[in-house]
């Protein structure tokens, strides 16, 4: 069982599943919406993750069609994104994590946008795009 919470506290969710898999995501959206180089996400089942407090203070912002980005409406941290025609998955935010995944799987998309003041120093794979494209 994972537990998370935005900046606050107001906001606190549990995860009933295995986080395992990171993306971090280059795109210029994902550096607007979180005010930095990258976003750094899980794909989660989306039924197996309850919000057990501040569920009152759930905002959503769409800058894409089809696609909400869920922030805690006091503090502005980022929760999770969910896309219409994914409904069973969410892209939780890990920053808002409390308790530490065991990750076996990691990479970096969409580095064509990436900021030209950050550098990947890593050895995770590197797309271009989304992974697939």
């Amino acid at each position: 069982m994972h537990k998370g919470s935005c900046l606050c506290g107001r906001v606190q969710y549990e995860y009933d599943g295995e986080i395992d898999q990171i993306s971090r995501c280059y795109c210029s959206q994902c550096q607007k919406g979180q005010g930095t180089a990258f976003v750094a996400v899980a794909p989660v089942v989306a039924d197996n993750l309850r919000f057990i407090r501040g569920q009152e203070y759930l905002k959503e912002f769409r800058a894409t069609p089809g696609k909400a980005r869920v922030f805690c409406s006091e503090c502005g941290s980022p929760l999770y994104s969910a896309r219409d025609d994914l409904p069973e998955i969410t892209r939780l935010r890990l920053g808002t994590l409390d308790t530490k995944p065991q990750v076996h799987e990691q990479y970096h998309a969409y580095v064509a946008q990436k900021a030209c003041w950050y550098e990947i120093q890593d050895e995770y794979h590197q797309y271009q795009g989304a992974p697939g494209q």
